[in-house]
């Protein structure tokens, strides 16, 4: 899973503590990996993706969400994630 997001943005702030959470919750959320890819620091990479809003999430090279974000998304794209293993 890749997800692209920028430092001082509020939504991938939220999002990041979402899925500090969803560790809490069930464990095996925690071996999946995640590359998180600040935006401006990686801009070569971000620019190989199809996205505007952060956070934007791919899996598989495939972007299953972009912009604000929930819990239940998340959840959502980790619990799928789990299925296909």
């Amino acid at each position: 899973m890749k997800i692209f997001y920028l430092k001082n943005c509020p939504h991938c702030k939220r999002a990041m503590k979402w899925i500090d959470d969803l560790y809490k919750e069930n464990p095996l959320y925690k071996t999946i990996d995640i590359e998180w890819i600040e935006e401006r620091e990686q801009a070569a990479l971000a620019d190989q993706y199809d996205y505007y809003y952060v956070p934007s999430v791919y899996v598989d090279e495939q972007k299953v969400h972009e912009g604000v974000a929930s819990l239940d998304v998340l959840r959502g794209i980790f619990n799928k994630i789990l299925e296909e293993k």
